[in-house]
């Protein structure tokens, strides 16, 4: 398998990186405030020219955030952002045909439209879970990502579809001061300090028809965006291949050893390159854990007691501790609170 590194610049700085830039230049700033330490100049962007890497990206995000001050800047950064100005994906996403297409385009192509964050799509009997993972090692800078990508997709789905779906919103970090952004921009029931970020709706929603979509449009950018992805370095970043892979063995977790060999390298190869990501391979594997925890508590109907089966602990105790230390939360709080959630 080969993956994108944190260094490796492929992703064009005149999408969403544009975004940014428009938003400062709306507030009279300099664009070159913006940019200080990308190695990227405004007249490079301008002409299509320049790309960024995944850590240029978040460099850009950070002077962003320290130049407007706006307490909304992640929502109104999310506004923007889709269908957007992307390409084959962009008409891939203005063209589909119903809510399943739609999220198609975020966890198959997202690399093309949203890289920093990856998108993984769960079904249960009554509802879908959109929820979101950080590709790059975002660190301080996650929660203003998954901010702009929720109320992204919330707005580009209102578009597409003709009505506002009735999204429920799940946030890992704790409830804000001042939540009314919260409320005027995603305009659906709001859940803070939960164990991921992730967006719920019924299941109804997901094979509705939407109208005003071309078939034959779609079919052309599908392809499209199958030859653009093929060109890349790599389909995903290598800390969201990483969980992607421990997430399919969660069951018998891989070791560091086995990992590397897997990703045909050496063990401190691996190391030095998840460092890059501001990420190691235990958290990857502590966040693997929680998160399959959680849709298995949430979604599934499993007790805490056939979580910690599936998951390979011998020892009840040392799984209730393990997932304390993962989420702050037993398992068994944690089950109450999800299961609040799951039957809105």
């Amino acid at each position: 398998m080969v993956f994108f590194l944190h260094d490796q610049r492929f992703i064009p700085a005149h999408g969403q990186a544009a975004v940014l830039l428009d938003l400062a230049a709306d507030q009279a700033i300099d664009s070159n405030v913006l940019l200080r330490h990308t190695g990227l100049f405004r007249e490079q962007i301008v002409q299509g020219e320049a790309q960024l890497s995944s850590h240029d990206f978040l460099q850009l995000i950070h002077n962003s955030r320290r130049s407007l001050a706006d307490p909304e800047l992640s929502f109104r950064y999310g506004q923007r952002l889709f269908p957007g100005h992307y390409g084959a994906a962009s008409t891939l996403l203005a063209n589909a045909g119903n809510l399943a297409q739609a999220l198609q385009v975020f966890c198959d192509f997202g690399v093309l439209i949203q890289p920093l964050a990856g998108a993984r799509l769960s079904l249960s009997e009554q509802h879908l879970c959109l929820q979101w993972l950080d590709c790059a090692g975002s660190g301080p800078h996650w929660r203003f990502i998954v901010e702009a990508a929720m109320t992204g997709v919330a707005s580009v789905t209102r578009w597409l579809s003709g009505e506002r779906l009735p999204w429920q919103f799940l946030f890992r970090h704790d409830c804000p001061d001042y939540p009314e952004q919260y409320q005027v921009h995603l305009s659906g029931p709001l859940h803070f300090a939960s164990q991921i970020d992730a967006m719920l709706l019924p299941l109804e929603y997901l094979e509705r028809p939407w109208p005003n979509h071309s078939a034959t449009a779609r079919q052309a950018a599908l392809q499209q965006c199958q030859q653009e992805i093929a060109s890349l370095p790599g389909t995903l970043s290598l800390r969201h291949g990483l969980y992607l892979h421990l997430l399919e063995h969660i069951h018998q977790p891989p070791s560091l050893q086995e990992s590397a060999e897997w990703l045909e390298c050496s063990p401190a190869t691996l190391k030095r390159r998840l460092k890059g990501f501001s990420s190691h391979y235990q958290q990857l594997l502590d966040e693997a854990r929680l998160h399959q925890a959680v849709h298995w508590l949430a979604f599934h109907g499993l007790g805490p007691d056939q979580v910690c089966a599936r998951l390979n602990f011998t020892d009840s105790t040392n799984f209730r501790r393990s997932f304390k230390r993962w989420s702050g939360q037993t398992p068994a709080m944690c089950h109450r609170q999800l299961l609040r959630f799951a039957q809105r």
